[in-house]
């Protein structure tokens, strides 16, 4: 169904939701979107960093005290 859309049906309803909603609600909902994907980019990455914090941890030294001097 949406393989044969086009170029010209794109353009078509992208006219409608203009006329439908106008363009300072349009600017405003993109505006959110914009924020949402801001706010899912930044969580993702704490996550990442959270797992890698976590992978450090559990690689620590673990060499006793007395063989650290040893070379």
């Amino acid at each position: 169904m949406l393989n044969n859309i086009g170029l010209p049906g794109l353009l078509l309803i992208a006219v409608v939701v203009l006329v439908l909603f106008g363009r300072g609600k349009i600017s405003s909902l993109m505006g959110e979107v914009g924020k949402g994907i801001t706010a899912f980019k930044k969580g993702v990455d704490d996550g990442a960093k959270e797992i890698e914090e976590d992978a450090a941890e559990v690689a620590k030294d673990v060499t006793p005290e007395d063989e650290k001097d040893k070379v």
